[in-house]
Parts: structure tokens; sequence; C-alpha cells
């Protein structure tokens, strides 16, 4: 703590730069070196009005980020958030749209978080090509968020109230198979970016034409 505080001493204008603290799995005598846990970072974030970064790799395999976001918010005002795949215990791997992701992003939607919430993606992943990497992974992210926002949340909160869970669950169901797809697809043409995969054909292009070329 009284490192921390060093390092922080020197303030920075919160309009360059946003500090954050950021917790891994914690554990007397794991086999590397890990500087504090959650519970330490949340004390240090709440206490010296920092970001707490969440990263979705670095909890127990049992823990989801989740449904820790709800319970922070009560104490701070931003947080940051570090998403990326895990593949125990390296964390930093390319985004896919799993269960995972869409859940983090309805958390989001739902409690009304998304202005409050800084969101950094990762692209580890030496076996493929690093563009086709970013671009997969933004696009992942993308694609969550609009799953979560295409949510009729007001709806599902109402039935909620009301105590109607049958209807609640059968909304749920339901959402499943609505055409998500062709509305990510509409939102890409309205961008003017490639629908599907054609960006793996600009991908390819670059490679040939470019990346190639340094060797």
């Amino acid at each position: 703590m009284e490192s921390l505080d060093a390092i922080f001493e020197e303030e920075i204008d919160p309009r360059y730069n946003r500090d954050a603290v950021e917790s891994k799995l914690f554990g007397i005598g794991s086999e590397s070196y890990v500087v504090g846990s959650h519970e330490f970072y949340l004390g240090y974030a709440v206490t010296r009005k920092k970001l707490l970064c969440l990263d979705t790799g670095h909890f127990h395999p049992t823990e989801n980020v989740y449904d820790k976001i709800s319970a922070v918010f009560l104490y701070l005002d931003e947080i940051l958030l570090h998403v990326s795949r895990g593949v125990r215990w390296d964390s930093d791997h390319v985004v896919i749209l799993s269960d995972d992701l869409v859940r983090l992003m309805q958390e989001l939607v739902r409690g009304g978080f998304l202005e409050r919430t800084h969101i950094g993606l990762d692209f580890f992943d030496a076996s493929i090509n690093r563009i086709a990497a970013w671009v997969i992974g933004t696009r992942n992210a993308l694609r969550a968020l609009l799953f979560a926002l295409l949510e009729p949340t007001d709806d599902l909160r109402a039935l909620e109230v009301e105590g109607n869970f049958t209807a609640r669950l059968a909304t749920f169901e339901a959402l499943k198979g609505m055409p998500f797809g062709a509305v990510w697809d509409y939102y890409c043409l309205k961008q003017g970016v490639p629908v599907g995969l054609g960006y793996l054909r600009e991908i390819q292009a670059y490679e040939r034409q470019v990346l190639a070329a340094r060797g």
C-alpha cells in the first residue's frame, strides 16, 4: 500500500490519464508473485479514488466478473474492464463470443453502467494474424454489446416486479432465437465495414501486399 501511495503521489490530470489498479488470483505460495488480491485492490480503489480494473481472466474459474459489477458500483464511480479470454492462467487471448462475454455486456446494459465503464480488450495469440486477432476480438465485443442492447430490459424488469417469472423465463428463451445476426449485418453495412467474413479478404490482401514485404 505504501509503495502504491508513493507511485500515485504525483497527481496527473484525469483528462490525460486515468490510473487503475488490478488484482489477480491471489494465494500464499502461488507459483508466481502476485502483488495483491481483489479485496486489497477494491479497498485501495475505494479509499484512493482510483479506477478498479476487473480482468476477466484474473479470477478463480468458478468466479465471474459479471457477478461483481453491480457490487463494486455501489462504492466506485467508474471501473475499467480488461476483457480477454482466459486460458489458465494466461488471460490475454483473443475474445470470442462466449456466454460469459454476453453476460458481461448484459450486466452493463441492465444496470445502466455503460457510461461509467471503460472497456479494454486484449488480442494475444501469436499463432494467428495480428490484424485478424484485433478485428475478431473487437467485433465479438461489439456483437456481445449489441446483443445486450437489443434485449427488452424494461419489459423484463416489469415482469420481474410483477412476479411473472413464467413470462420472464419465456422471454429470455425467446431472445436466444431472435434475429440478432441480421441486425449486426445491417450495423456493419451502415458503418461501411465488411459484412460477415468479408474482412478476411482485406486482411489477407494486406498480409500479401504489406506484411510479407517486411520479411
